[in-house]
């Protein structure tokens, strides 16, 4: 679901969008953020833009989030002077928890933030060495990358894994 504001629509529902952005926005309070910064495609569809990590994208607690009037205010930590951004058009897609900011001054540009979120580390183990203890404990072991994980899974857990490994054949 997203929740559109633009600035001078006519739609009765955009200070009520406006004010939904704002709690989001105050709800980042001491979180950490992702800050990336893109070029807007020629089509204005951003489902055409990477938004994997790059160079210039900022990873950053945020200070005193406000919006007043239609200007989003912060602070980055370590920094006095108190940043503000005003946009002619945000987007807050409440599902993936981001705000779009279209920014008045530079129209050729989208900025997404979200709460920082670590990346997951995939370990890859083909074809394991399996052992299996007592009370959900799952053991394995690659002998070539000499890496072994070893997992307990609650009754709960362990039930779900059986179905979904009997379910499978």
């Amino acid at each position: 679901m997203t929740t559109l504001w633009q600035y001078g629509s006519s739609n009765p529902d955009n200070a009520t969008h406006l004010d939904t952005i704002r709690q989001w926005w105050v709800s980042l309070q001491d979180q950490e953020i992702h800050w990336q910064q893109r070029l807007l495609p020629t089509d204005g569809d951003l489902i055409h833009l990477d938004w994997e990590p790059q160079k210039f994208d900022e990873i950053f607690t945020i200070k005193t989030p406000q919006v007043r009037g239609a200007t989003l205010y912060w602070f980055k930590p370590e920094q006095p002077q108190e940043r503000s951004i005003t946009p002619h058009k945000l987007e807050l897609d409440l599902q993936q928890k981001r705000l779009y900011i279209f920014p008045e001054s530079q129209q050729q540009i989208v900025i997404r933030v979200e709460r920082y979120k670590l990346p997951y580390q995939l370990i890859e183990l083909t074809d394991p060495d399996l052992a299996v203890g007592k009370n959900g404990m799952i053991l394995l072991r690659d002998h070539q990358q000499l890496i072994e994980v070893k997992i307990n899974l609650s009754l709960d857990r362990l039930k779900l894994l059986k179905s979904k490994l009997s379910s499978d054949q």
